[in-house]
């Protein structure tokens, strides 16, 4: 969507569709309450009203859109509200819009818009790569939007850069977790590595199952051993390392596939696994946004990526795996895979001796049973990171839900014939996943994020969602890595 702002008065703007976001009980502009009723319209959040003003005002239509309470407004408040505004514009089929807000915003301008482009970029998401037959009215696309604000343009203008930098990054996670399996396999995913660094000048380079084997990635290549598919090491690194660009790793989980291995899944939890690699996606988002805005770090994006296949040649319960690190790890079920392949990543990470590793995995259905699908469960070495992704959640509605790794969690992963255990039991499985993680970091700061429960939805309940993947890490990591930019 190409989104433009200018100088003016929204309702004095000729338009086919101009869409006015007001709060809730706050009195209308004159030439609006005049036509229509008080009892019509109360400014409720994400509550829509759509006008024909028949020369009352210049748009031709006049889509009212809630805001709820203007002292309890916040960026996802507006997000919402500009996706539901893109979605009744599709609606009515109008290729251009005009956009204000009635009244003062009690948020800084720039914070406003980026939230609103956010809106807008994810409201308009659709995955129909594989639908057929679809008619005009169906594929219809709202193309341009004007912001029309009585403010200063600059602050509203980068705002709207910055909202819709993220938003693309978002849809291209989704577009990721998306694919089907066969569409996305670890080779696949590596291509898709190279093409980004391509486009944005990142250094690349992704290690195939030969080099795999001579530089000892044991974890990776164990998982990967029942599929057909091959698994791969992806490496994507965003500026050079100096006094003032502090190093920040990204690890994302890249399970392209997940069966569950020998431990098979049952069927109805199997169906979503092409999701597994959820980790791996915002990663990639994270690093194509840090690459447009120019952020100043460096910023290095690992990715494990493996299937998780059942075959003659897969790996089995009771073997013994030696990572990248040396370290051993006894399987006591092979579809706790993903923090194996991870072990491998992280301990990878160290060599950049970054300020923080953030780890970002699809792991644990404990967490989902824990937190739902609201808030992604973290665990960290490093009080002051786990404050400071925390924050990040709650500015960009990514929330996250600390909880402890204290010692007694990683003597639940000990194991009797190996140096671990790749399962700790049921007991505090989310948590005993973070201890086994945590045994690869060193002693460098680490968090890791289970974004199992945020990250596929089957029924949409806001504007924002779209059945499937939903991109999340990508603004919360966006967000966590803007803040650690100017405070280094």
């Amino acid at each position: 969507m190409n989104i433009t702002v200018k100088t003016g008065d929204l309702l004095h703007e000729s338009s086919d569709l101009a869409i006015l976001a007001v709060f809730e009980d706050m009195p209308l502009p004159d030439n609006v309450a005049g036509i229509l009723e008080p009892a019509d319209f109360r400014g409720r959040a994400q509550q829509t009203l759509l006008l024909y003003p028949r020369g009352a005002v210049a748009p031709r239509r006049l889509l009212l859109v809630g805001l709820g309470q203007r002292d309890k407004l916040t960026t996802e408040t507006i997000r919402q509200a500009a996706a539901t505004a893109v979605q009744q514009a599709r609606a009515v089929q109008v290729p251009a819009v005009t956009i204000g807000i009635h009244g003062d915003v009690p948020l800084p301008a720039q914070t406003t818009a980026q939230a609103f482009a956010e809106g807008l970029e994810l409201g308009a998401y659709r995955y129909w790569p594989y639908r057929t037959g679809l008619t005009t009215e169906e594929t219809f696309e709202v193309e341009r939007a004007t912001v029309v604000t009585g403010d200063s343009e600059e602050p509203i203008r980068q705002g709207i850069g910055h909202g819709q930098i993220i938003g693309r990054a978002v849809t291209y996670a989704r577009d990721l977790v998306n694919h089907p399996g066969y569409a996305l396999t670890p080779a696949v995913l590596g291509e898709q590595a190279i093409a980004l660094g391509q486009r944005l000048g990142l250094q690349v380079k992704v290690l195939d199952k030969t080099q795999l084997t001579e530089h000892g990635f044991g974890g990776i290549l164990a998982v990967g051993k029942g599929s057909a598919n091959e698994p791969r090491f992806i490496v994507m690194e965003y500026g050079t390392p100096g006094p003032d660009r502090p190093t920040v790793c990204l690890v994302g989980k890249g399970l392209t596939f997940d069966s569950g291995g020998l431990s098979l899944k049952p069927a109805d939890a199997m169906e979503t696994m092409k999701s597994d690699m959820g980790g791996a996606a915002a990663v990639l988002g994270a690093l194509q946004v840090v690459a447009e805005l120019g952020l100043p770090l460096h910023v290095v994006g690992l990715v494990s990526s493996a299937e998780n296949m059942p075959s003659a040649t897969a790996y089995r319960p009771g073997d013994i795996v030696t990572t990248l690190s040396g370290k051993t790890i006894e399987v006591l079920n092979t579809d706790a895979e993903g923090r194996i392949i991870l072990s491998d990543a992280l301990f990878y990470a160290q060599r950049y001796k970054p300020a923080a590793i953030v780890e970002l995995s699809t792991l644990t259905g404990a967490i989902i049973i824990a937190l739902g699908s609201h808030a992604t469960g973290m665990m960290a070495t490093d009080q002051a990171l786990a404050d400071r992704m925390s924050r990040a959640g709650e500015a960009r509605g990514e929330r996250v839900w600390q909880l402890p790794l204290w010692d007694e969690y990683h003597t639940m992963i000990k194991s009797q014939v190996a140096d671990l255990k790749n399962i700790g039991g049921r007991p505090a499985g989310s948590i005993t996943a973070g201890a086994f993680l945590a045994a690869f970091v060193g002693e460098y700061p680490f968090v890791h994020l289970d974004i199992a429960g945020p990250a596929w939805v089957d029924r949409p309940t806001r504007p924002t969602e779209s059945q499937g993947g939903t991109g999340v890490g990508v603004r919360l990591l966006t967000e966590f890595l803007r803040d650690y930019a100017p405070a280094v």
